[in-house]
Formats: C-alpha cells, structure tokens, sequence
C-alpha cells in the first residue's frame, strides 16, 4: 500500500461534509468527520497490545488518513486509547475480542451457527402458557448461545455497523486475513466474505474507496 492510494482521500471526505446528510446513508451518525490519523508509535504500541500485524492497506490507512471517523454505513468504529488500552469503540466496536485477534479466524467460507438449530417451539404444542413460556426462553438461551458463540469471530476485527444490528468486519488472523466479511448474525443469516462482481474477496481498502466513490455519486446525484 503505499502514499498514492490514499491520497486526497481527507480533501474528497471535506468536500463530502458540504452535502445535506440525508443524500448519503449512514451521514447523520459519522456526520462526515476523519479523526487524526495514528502516529507510528501508537500504531506499533497498538500492535504490541494486540500481539498481531494489522493488514497493511488498514495500517497505512490508520496512518496517512484517520483513526476512524467518516466511512461506510454509520462510520469507522474510532481508536480509543484508554488508561493505557487501545480499542474501538462505537456501536459494535466492542464486539473486537482484542485478546483473540492474533488467532485465526477459522473459516473460508459462508457458515451460519444457527443453521442447525430447531425451530423455536410452536404454542400448539403445549398444554399451559407457562410450559411454552419455559420452552421458548430454553430455546433462545441456546439459540443465543450458539449463534453468538465468540468463537466463530476470533481474527476479526469489526469496523461498522449497518443498522438493525448488522455489522462488517476485518479478518486480520488466518487464511482470509486481510478480507472483510459480514456479520449477519442478528437476522440468523451468519457470516460470509464480502465479494465483488466476479466473487473476488474484497479487501479494506477496496471495501473504503469503493464507499467514497459511492458516496460522491449519490452527494452529486441531481436532487429528486
């Protein structure tokens, strides 16, 4: 990755912050605002913390552009250093389990934990209110317990939230380190690598000026 790929990237997102937020989803939450970029010795002091090498489109960008800000949907979850901590921070940003992000992320493909699980109980089938009652809250406990297993997300890294608690993700552990992936998990359609027109893998930097272009087009599509 190198200078040029980001270059103009702030002026573009500047120029962006002019347009009425409503031409563009997501704006009312990152209100078109890039904070500072990281110094090299955070980035390395973030690394130290994390016992992992971010991919290297994420780091030039932490590096040359911003630390989380203006981005796709409702923004780039921010680094936040806190008594000492890196983190990120933002609706999902929690989500990062930072003490597993040097393990590989397992997976190569779509999978979906909550395929397997039965169908949550029918009324029909049980004499009382309070016998239904008890089974369906046994059945959300696993249903929740399986689908939410923090497990299936070790390696990643998540970066925004969609809405409806839809959110994307960076896989920096494994062999999908470097692509992004959607989590789906919220409307039990699980998880699968984002893919372009020919189902190539999409990487950072593709998935963030992939959004800026998008984001021009629409602030400079003639108003309806």
């Amino acid at each position: 990755m190198t200078n040029i790929e980001w270059s103009g990237v702030r002026e573009r997102v500047t120029a962006l912050s002019r347009t009425p937020p409503d031409r563009v989803f997501g704006a009312y939450g990152h209100e078109w605002a890039l904070e500072p970029p990281l110094r090299p010795a955070e980035l390395a002091e973030l690394e130290e913390q994390l016992g992992v090498r971010l991919p290297e489109d994420y780091r030039s960008f932490l590096l040359e552009v911003s630390r989380g800000g203006a981005g796709p949907f409702y923004g780039l979850f921010p680094l936040r250093r806190v008594d000492g901590r890196w983190g990120w921070e933002g609706d999902g940003g929690d989500l990062t389990a930072l003490d597993t992000l040097a393990e590989p992320f397992p997976h190569t493909g779509p999978f979906n934990p909550a395929a397997g699980l039965p169908e949550p109980p029918d009324p029909e089938e049980f004499g009382t209110v309070e016998e239904f009652d008890a089974a369906e809250d046994a059945y959300w406990e696993l249903h929740d317990r399986v689908a939410y297993d923090p497990r299936h997300t070790v390696g990643t890294l998540y970066l925004s939230h969609l809405g409806c608690a839809l959110r994307q993700m960076l896989v920096v552990s494994g062999p999908e380190r470097g692509t992004m992936w959607a989590d789906d998990s919220a409307d039990d359609s699980g998880f699968s690598p984002l893919a372009g027109p020919e189902g190539e893998r999409v990487s950072f930097a593709r998935w963030y000026l992939d959004w800026l272009d998008q984001a021009t087009a629409e602030a400079n599509a003639p108003a309806r």
